[in-house]
């Protein structure tokens, strides 16, 4: 791997912009689990397989509006998870290359590490939002604390309120089959890195993708088409790490390994 690796660090240390296009996976050093396939999931929650629920079926928004508190044992489970996790050394090397973010994730784990520019395309576990919706409005649920039954992973108690009409609040993700997603927070995001893009005005681009999948997509569509023209593409994945296309860098690593193998690579300063 040491000669791809020389060439990763090549391309980081050329480049004038660096844009990061996270999926999953990233968050897997953090200790995450990334719900691949039923049998992945099922042994991160293994009530769930006695119920005989995928995740598909779990991250489906019908469950808010027919078994709120299975939908929000759920939710409110991953939210105290992700609320506890700290983020992998990763990070802080994206960090310190000055990297936009764009991510499919929910976790807010780049923001935990202090990242300001994250575009979320499928939302945010850590912002609320109507289930109707009554308003277009997006809330910060820094507030909200679900208790959870382990063993069922029901929630119980009080569940989180819209503000404005009171009816149920759910988590403000792009869930399958969603049609009632508010999608003006994500979209400001991404409206603000295309405008970044924009402005690089052929500047050198590196993509850095990492952890992103062919099962969904998004995130494997926007680093390519992201360095498709003016840049280089750094595929890390040790699962799916083959790149097709230009000037693009394959490493089947995991993300923590392959970011600090390039990190010691770069010139100093």
């Amino acid at each position: 791997m040491s000669p791809t690796l020389d060439r990763a660090a090549e391309l980081v240390a050329d480049a004038e912009a660096v844009l990061v296009c996270a999926g999953a996976g990233m968050g897997v050093d953090s200790g995450l689990p990334d719900f691949r396939g039923d049998e992945g999931f099922w042994q991160a929650y293994p009530p769930y397989a006695r119920l005989g629920l995928s995740f598909v079926e779990l991250a489906d928004p019908v469950h808010f509006a027919q078994d709120p508190e299975l939908a929000w044992g759920f939710y409110g489970h991953r939210l105290a998870l992700y609320r506890s996790t700290v983020p992998h050394s990763g990070f802080a090397v994206l960090a310190r290359w000055g990297a936009r973010v764009f991510t499919s994730n929910v976790d807010g784990q780049f923001q935990r590490a202090g990242f300001t520019a994250v575009a979320e395309v499928h939302g945010s576990i850590h912002h609320l939002q109507c289930l109707l919706p009554c308003r277009q409005r997006v809330w910060d649920a820094s507030e909200v604390d679900i208790e959870i039954d382990p063993e069922t992973m029901r929630a119980v108690g009080p569940l989180p309120a819209c503000p404005d009409c009171g009816n149920l609040a759910r988590p403000n993700i792009l869930m399958f089959g969603d049609y009632d997603w508010v999608p003006d927070r994500s979209q400001t995001a991404l409206d603000e890195l295309a405008s970044w893009r924009r402005g690089l005005r052929g500047a050198k681009l590196v993509v850095v993708e990492i952890g992103a999948g062919n099962a969904v997509p998004t995130v494997r569509r926007q680093a390519e088409l992201a360095s498709a023209t003016t840049g280089a593409l750094i595929r890390i994945n040790p699962r799916e790490p083959e790149v097709r296309h230009g000037r693009g860098v394959s490493l089947p690593m995991g993300a923590a390994e392959a970011l600090a193998e390039i990190d010691a690579r770069l010139p100093p300063g």
